[in-house]
C-alpha cells in the first residue's frame, strides 16, 4: 500500500529483522522510560520468541524513502506490536501501519498502551479506539515486572 506520503506498508519478509530489530531496541526502550520501567528492557531477539511475534496473524513493515521505518504486529482482533523508528517519527508512519492493520484485519477491536505512552494512546484515540479502562498485571515476556495500561477498543 502506498499515497501520497510516500510511505510504503508491506508485509514482513525474512530479510527485514535487522531493520525491525533496530527499530524495536530503539523505540522500547523510549516507551519504556516514559513508563518508568528502563529495567524492564528486553531486545527484540529475546521478546519476539518469549511474545511469540512471529506467530501473529499479521505482521507488517513501513518504508520511508525506501528504509523500513517502523512496523506493526496484530491478530485478527488484536493490534499488538506498533514501533517506529525514533529518527521517522511524527510522520505519519505509525499511523498509516495502523491503518493498514485495520484494513486487513477489520475485526480488530482492542490494544493495551503502555501507562505513560500518551502519543499511542492520542494515535489510537484518532482512530476511534476509546479508553476502557487500566489493567494492572505482568509484563508479557518479562514477568519479572508489573506494569499498568490502557486498555482500549473500538467498535467494528
Amino acid at each position: 500500500m502506498t499515497d501520497e506520503s510516500g510511505i510504503i506498508i508491506r508485509n514482513y519478509d525474512k530479510s527485514d529483522w535487522p531493520a525491525i530489530e533496530r527499530i524495536h531496541d530503539s523505540a522500547r526502550k523510549m516507551e519504556l522510560k516514559n513508563a518508568n520501567l528502563e529495567a524492564a528492557f528486553l531486545p527484540l531477539r529475546i521478546a519476539a520468541e518469549r511474545e511469540n511475534l512471529m506467530d501473529y496473524d499479521g505482521i507488517f513493515v513501513a518504508e520511508w524513502n525506501h528504509i523500513v521505518a517502523g512496523f506493526a504486529a496484530c491478530t485478527d482482533e488484536e493490534l499488538a506490536w506498533l514501533y517506529v523508528d525514533p529518527a521517522y517519527m511524527h510522520r505519519g508512519i505509525g499511523r498509516k501501519l495502523s491503518q493498514h492493520a485495520l484494513s486487513v484485519f477489520p475485526h480488530i477491536r482492542c490494544v493495551e498502551v503502555l501507562k505513560g505512552n500518551i502519543p499511542a494512546k492520542k494515535l489510537y484515540e484518532s482512530l476511534g479506539f476509546h479508553f476502557v479502562k487500566m489493567e494492572k498485571g505482568r509484563m508479557p515476556g518479562n514477568e519479572d515486572f508489573s506494569v499498568e495500561v490502557y486498555l482500549m477498543q473500538r467498535k467494528v
